[in-house]
């Protein structure tokens, strides 16, 4: 089982956008020719309390990763990064706002720390004391105002698919970065997997969560295809917006048709892994397809332990918002964690990255 498909594969893949069928392939555009072009900021749904042992810092950086911002922190406080606590990974080329957590039990914050810092690109906006480190995955969502340039701008359809995204939601595609550079991440994770996954091989799980995002994307590829990726099928497992709430579809009906309509609900796929999937009938017809096309990726993923989950295959674009300056298109809005913004850009823009 050497999943074969995997090399006939180009990239990054043409995954289908959904607006091609209504508008044709989108005007050629560029975004992010600079840092402040891609701008995120990180939503929480708490704050620090105000006292422990773990000193907050909502940070803003510029074109750096989290990775660095993390490792400039640890040394600057003389700690080791696994005492630095974040919750999302950020892009390097843009200005992004998060909270990081420190550990700093008994101690303040060295001297001058926010001015080290500064030196580095990382600029402290405010700072607090909690009792718990900061977790992977806590935040809300994420907020993003992002440039474009290019042909977009003079391209009579580009409100107007902008307008469609916003009224029937965008396909939750993993965007290219989760795949690394010419999809090199997905091709280590199949070799490690063929060979058996150990974590000292992939610390951070990021060949697996390479895999998984890839087998997703193939399956919302084949519902994006077919005009079912916005529509439930039966015994799809339905995901509550913005929420994990879930509950299994046994036959659709007008109610959840009209919730699907107002993006009250999506459609969901699975994150292959170990467990049984709790789709029926259709839906999981369509999830059965994967273990047949990429066997060694599944079979590998079951035996790293990876347990099975699920994903909304549709994003709902929070607070929508474009407007024009005299040289760009400037759009705003929100995603849910784990969400990518490249999702949003391939639908709209034609570039080499997407």
């Amino acid at each position: 089982m050497n999943d074969a498909a995997l090399d006939a594969i180009g990239w990054p893949p043409t995954w289908p956008r959904v607006l091609d069928n209504q508008f044709g392939p989108p005007p050629v555009g560029g975004y992010r020719a600079s840092p402040e072009d891609f701008q995120v900021a990180e939503a929480l749904d708490f704050a620090p309390e105000g006292a422990g042992e773990h000193l907050w810092l909502h940070i803003e950086k510029r074109d750096l990763t989290t990775a660095m911002a993390v490792r400039e922190l640890a040394r600057l406080c003389e700690v080791s990064p696994r005492d630095v606590g974040y919750s999302g990974m950020k892009d390097r080329v843009a200005v992004t706002r998060q909270w990081l957590s420190v550990q700093l039990p008994g101690r303040e914050a060295p001297s001058g720390l926010a001015e080290a810092l500064a030196e580095g690109g990382i600029r402290v906006l405010a700072e607090a004391r909690h009792p718990r480190k900061l977790k992977r995955g806590v935040h809300r969502a994420n907020r993003f105002r992002l440039r474009i340039t290019g042909a977009a701008l003079a391209d009579p359809t580009f409100e107007a698919r902008w307008a469609q995204l916003v009224e029937q939601g965008v396909a939750n595609y993993f965007g290219p970065q989760r795949f690394g550079p010419d999809g090199r991440n997905l091709l280590r994770a199949r070799s490690l997997l063929a060979r058996g996954w150990r974590k000292r091989d992939d610390r951070d799980g990021m060949l697996l969560s390479a895999a998984r995002s890839f087998l997703f994307n193939e399956l919302l590829a084949q519902r994006v295809e077919e005009g079912s990726w916005n529509r439930l099928l039966p015994g799809e497992v339905a995901i509550l917006d913005g929420t994990a709430s879930q509950f299994r579809v046994e036959a659709p009906n007008a109610e959840l048709d009209a919730r699907m309509a107002r993006l009250d609900l999506h459609g969901s796929g699975v994150l292959w892994g170990v467990g049984d999937s709790v789709a029926e009938e259709e839906a999981l017809a369509r999830e059965a397809r994967l273990p047949e096309h990429y066997p060694a990726l599944c079979a590998g993923l079951e035996r790293a332990g990876v347990r099975l989950a699920r994903r909304p295959l549709r994003l709902r674009l929070g607070e929508p918002h474009l407007t024009r300056d005299e040289n760009a298109l400037w759009l705003a809005f929100s995603l849910p964690r784990g969400a990518f913004a490249t999702a949003v850009l391939r639908e709209l823009i034609a570039h080499p990255t997407l």
